[in-house]
């Protein structure tokens, strides 16, 4: 009975909609799911290596190899799952607006990942600067925003 009145509400809410505003809706709707499906099968693959690497003698979690892949593949897991949030975030809000906290957020997600699966010693310096400057970068911004946003 819940999933009735659940629905009848959806459906009266989508009626005044414009198209663009439809359109959009839909669009956050399949992005979802496609994110969600992503997700399930980053962990089933985060799982199966980590339990193949268990299994196997060769598992040593102190070896810092072992250490970036496994933390660079739990990290993609977390990207995914916070833009799948700020998707359902939009979708609950109904406002067109994407909130930029959240885009920073990700953003510096993005960059520690590549910061803790970076080989220091493959790169050259001028990489390693701006990576360091699209940290700083992204770091303010966030702080900019969230004292705006304090306001």
């Amino acid at each position: 009975m819940r999933l009735k009145a659940e629905l009848a509400a959806t459906r009266t809410a989508w009626e005044p909609l414009s198209f663009y505003q439809k359109f959009e809706h839909i669009s956050i709707l399949i992005l979802s799911g496609l994110i969600a499906v992503i997700v399930v099968f980053a962990m089933w693959n985060l799982l199966l290596k980590l339990l193949v690497s268990i299994l196997s003698s060769g598992f040593d979690p102190t070896n810092y190899e072992v250490f970036q892949a496994l933390f660079g593949m739990i990290f993609t897991v977390i990207i995914a799952l916070e833009f799948e949030r700020s998707l359902l975030v939009l979708e609950e809000r109904h406002k067109s607006i994407v909130q930029v906290r959240t885009v920073i957020l990700i953003a510096l997600l993005a960059v520690l990942r590549k910061l803790i699966i970076l080989d220091p010693m493959a790169h050259d310096t001028s990489y390693l600067l701006a990576l360091a400057a699209a940290t700083l970068a992204l770091g303010g911004s966030y702080w900019f925003v969230s004292r705006g946003d304090a306001r």
